[in-house]
């Protein structure tokens, strides 16, 4: 084995890794799936789209620092810094989400009024989610979910991915660079796809009970909110 199919088995390794240990890689697309009511194709959709954006944009830093000759440790403090940014943006975005998916399960607690006419008494249930919700702000919520967290996932680095750049670049092969970043990229993007399959087709056989359906928004927050809070305190 050569030293060029090393460097594209540890990238793919690396790959493999870092998206395993990063649950911002896939929690957060099968929490917000869920949640959202979006089915499996459509989560896998949104989870590709957040995924190449989230890889192109530290391949587009790491090319232009090669270019313009940037030191391997400063490259690596930028993607430090972007991976604060994006898993504090994970932590509000999660915790508003929470706070407004509570919100969501108070408005939807049924409860029952009791009419009398006459000798005629009765009651009925209902609760007050469908009257004070209108269409246009399901929709705008339905569309703001996946470009909030495709921005979050833009921010966040694949710092594995710098330092596998220095060899080839050493080389002075920019063949073998572009090869590496097609092999980190791919690998990861498999990956996020096939543990964001996993997990929703696994939260899809979990029956869960009716009251707890009201909770679902709330939970996804909490979700999205833990993994900004594991970026952002524990370094993963």
């Amino acid at each position: 084995m050569n030293e060029a199919q090393v460097l594209l088995l540890t990238a793919a390794s690396i790959a493999f890794l870092h998206t395993i240990m990063g649950p911002d890689h896939y929690v957060v697309f099968t929490a917000m799936g869920k949640a959202r009511g979006w089915g499996l194709s459509r989560t896998l959709r949104v989870t590709l789209f957040c995924g190449i954006g989230h890889v192109l944009s530290s391949v587009v830093i790491g090319t232009v620092g090669l270019v313009l000759g940037a030191q391997l440790a400063s490259l690596i403090e930028m993607e430090s810094m972007r991976g604060n940014l994006a898993g504090w943006a994970l932590l509000v975005f999660g915790l508003m989400y929470f706070a407004w998916g509570l919100r969501q399960a108070g408005r939807d607690r049924s409860h029952s009024h009791v009419h009398t006419h006459g000798e005629v008494v009765h009651d009925h249930e209902h609760d007050h989610h469908d009257g004070h919700m209108h269409v246009h702000d399901q929709q705008v919520r339905h569309s703001i979910t996946p470009w909030a967290i495709f921005i979050i996932l833009v921010l966040g680095p694949c710092e594995a991915l710098i330092p596998l750049f220095m060899y080839p670049a050493a080389q002075q092969s920019a063949g073998l660079v572009m090869l590496v970043a097609f092999v980190f990229g791919a690998v990861t993007l498999t990956t996020m796809l096939a543990l964001v399959a996993i997990t929703s087709i696994g939260l899809d056989k979990l029956k869960l009970p009716v009251a707890g359906r009201r909770y679902v928004h709330a939970v996804a927050g909490a979700s999205v909110a833990l993994c900004g809070g594991a970026i952002s305190f524990v370094g993963l």
